[in-house]
């Protein structure tokens, strides 16, 4: 009996984000709240270059560190079923927002609360030449330099991979970049869940 070898894995591409991105998809916070930041970054393939139609998914605690987001606040056209935007009063603690043809991203968020001994942003990526999507997080500066807090992921990478980790505050207070690198020099820790 003959064996035949496996074939090679498929890439995908340009993705396919249609009717994913959604308008608002950015404001996990409602406008014009005092205490909002705004996290923004570029997505970079391999050889540095923007991917300018990637997804990027965002989910967070509360600033209270509650995890359950505002009912109600994705809501539908009961007539068309189609996407009716956020009420924008409520802290949903979801995101969805596509790069632009930088490969920039921007939401507008609440610092996240702690469940955790250190809190932190969950972040999925979707982009073109993945078949699976990627998962990271975002911390931000203040929260993972905090004396005694104690971190499993952070604690066990070496500085280098940590830093991918962690945003960069800006001058503006309340605004932080994060850039995401999908493989390569400077790629960001990426997380395997099973």
């Amino acid at each position: 009996m003959t064996q035949l070898s496996p074939t090679p894995s498929h890439t995908v591409g340009p993705f396919y984000g249609y009717a994913l991105p959604f308008p608002g998809g950015g404001d996990l916070a409602p406008t014009g709240h005092p205490d909002a930041i705004t996290v923004h970054g570029h997505v970079h393939d391999g050889a540095g270059a923007p991917v300018p139609d990637a997804l990027i998914e965002l989910w967070q605690a509360g600033p209270d560190g509650s995890l359950s987001g505002a009912p109600g606040s994705m809501r539908r056209d009961p007539v068309t079923g189609g996407f009716a935007g956020r009420n924008g009063v409520d802290f949903t603690g979801f995101g969805r927002v596509a790069t632009d043809a930088d490969g920039h991203w921007t939401a507008r968020t609440l610092r996240p609360g702690a469940p955790a001994a250190v809190p932190y942003i969950s972040v999925c990526v979707h982009a073109r030449g993945l078949l699976h999507h990627l998962y990271t997080r975002l911390y931000l500066p203040e929260d993972a330099a905090r004396p005694g807090a104690a971190d499993p992921l952070l604690a066990a990478l070496d500085p280098a991979r940590r830093e991918t980790l962690v945003a960069t505050a800006e001058a503006q207070p309340g605004t932080y970049r994060f850039d995401i690198r999908l493989q390569g020099e400077g790629e960001t820790v990426f997380l395997e869940f099973s």
